[in-house]
């Protein structure tokens, strides 16, 4: 029998589209740590499930710590190469008959690799909950890796690639990895380059799968109409037989470097893509809410955001513009980025650089402050409002090392930011800092 450490309370979720005030008003419930029950399987895997009835559905999500950090040198892209190929045949099935099983039983599986996590995904009606974790359980532990999906994937990828080594949006990346970590996995290109993609071998994938997908580094959660006791016994037998520790190489953390360089990448289109970025806070950093007050008000995305007004409003310098709060295990930004005319770069980026030095000598109003605050907190339930969101963040939660109760803490931590901590977390964040810049194009008088 699964140990089940928490809760009974039921977390409405739903499928189909709903008003914002619907969504609202399903979706709220007095606590929401209270609906997550933390299992923990006879096999000794921990579980987050949030158990609800309103709808047959099963979102079914977990995350395995290593991602692209993990990618043999030489071989870049490989973490990707594997996530492509976990479902392109396995056990019994080649790649045809393993999406063909999967369709006839509406059964979605996908994979997929970042900086430093090796995720899946899984959604099943309930009537296909057995067939839809046998077909996961295959997925990972007998993925058949067939020479004739590799070589299509590996197509798909060389292809993804030729296309980016003519995007800006691409190129402004890459130099901007390249000068915010040099040396540094984070580097590195997560989906691999045209050198490194077509050496990466068979071999490579089942090492790495063996060295990544392991027991003792996987996260797990699911929502939906399954109770405890059936889930336990389904992810003991989908992940029971993997290796029980994880075979990583080290990762160090980093601090960005670059900071006031500029670096131009030729590109001869008429706009130029921009990206900046400055040193940011861990995500438990004690004023990292703060922080995120802070970088709302900047450039989070939305219509009041100074950035937005002074560089697309006032001056129609850009269709838009933002900035955000970067964190990965071993790194913390603030970055931002634009795209605008050639020949009004220059402009833009003196239009984002004093707005950035007015708010850290001037800090935000009150009223920014306030319009920030309610966003920030009253958007946040539209982040459950899908059984496959919340996996999303249950799962997030947990790779990140905060407790449950943090889905119940992050709206009233927000509301307590003053404005003296606001301006105090500003100027910390910005004052008298110089931004490593990257511009994919011809920007004039840059």
């Amino acid at each position: 029998m699964p140990d089940v450490t928490a809760g009974a309370a039921r977390w409405p979720i739903t499928e189909t589209p709903m008003t914002v005030l619907d969504k609202i008003a399903s979706v709220k419930p007095a606590s929401r740590a209270a609906t997550v029950q933390k299992i923990l399987t006879p096999g000794g895997f921990e579980c987050w499930l949030v158990e609800d009835y309103a709808v047959p559905l099963v979102a079914f999500d977990f995350a395995w710590r290593g991602g692209n950090t993990q990618d043999p040198e030489g071989r870049e892209g490989a973490s990707s190469m594997l996530a492509g190929l976990l479902d392109e045949g396995a056990g019994p099935y080649d790649a045809d008959a393993f999406h063909r099983a999967l369709d006839d039983k509406a059964v979605e599986i996908s994979f997929s690799a970042d900086r430093d996590l090796f995720n899946g995904r899984l959604k099943t009606l309930t009537r296909h909950i057995d067939d839809a974790f046998e077909f996961l359980r295959l997925a990972v532990n007998e993925a058949r890796i067939d020479s004739d999906s590799l070589e299509r994937v590996r197509s798909q990828m060389i292809a993804g690639l030729k296309r980016e080594a003519k995007d800006p949006d691409a190129l402004a990346g890459k130099a901007f990895r390249e000068a915010a970590f040099p040396g540094h996995p984070y580097s590195r290109p997560g989906r691999g380059t045209l050198d490194s993609v077509p050496l990466i071998d068979r071999d490579d994938l089942t090492k790495l799968r063996t060295d990544v997908l392991a027991r003792d580094n996987l996260k797990i959660a699911a929502v939906g109409a399954i109770d405890a006791v059936r889930l336990a016994a389904l992810i003991d037998k989908v992940f029971g037989a993997l290796p029980s520790r994880a075979n990583l190489r080290p990762v160090a953390d980093i601090a960005i470097a670059g900071l006031g360089e500029r670096r131009i990448i030729d590109v001869d289109v008429p706009q130029s893509t921009i990206r900046f970025a400055l040193p940011g806070l861990p995500r438990k950093h004690p004023d990292y809410m703060i922080a995120t007050v802070v970088n709302h008000m900047l450039g989070g995305g939305v219509f009041s955001a100074r950035l937005f007004k002074e560089v697309r409003e006032k001056r129609g310098l850009a269709y838009s513009v933002h900035s955000q709060l970067a964190n990965w295990q071993h790194a913390s930004i603030f970055s931002g980025g634009t795209s605008t005319k050639n020949e009004r770069a220059a402009e833009s980026l003196a239009v984002i650089e004093e707005e950035i030095a007015k708010l850290a000598a001037e800090g935000p109003t009150a009223d920014e402050l306030d319009k920030a605050k309610k966003y920030l907190t009253g958007s946040y339930v539209l982040r459950f409002d899908t059984s496959t969101k919340i996996c999303d963040q249950l799962v997030n939660l947990q790779t990140e090392n905060f407790p449950v109760e943090y889905l119940d803490e992050r709206n009233a931590m927000i509301n307590a930011v003053t404005l003296d901590d606001a301006k105090r977390v500003a100027r910390d964040l910005f004052a008298g800092k110089k931004l490593l810049v990257a511009v994919a194009g011809r920007p004039e008088g840059m």
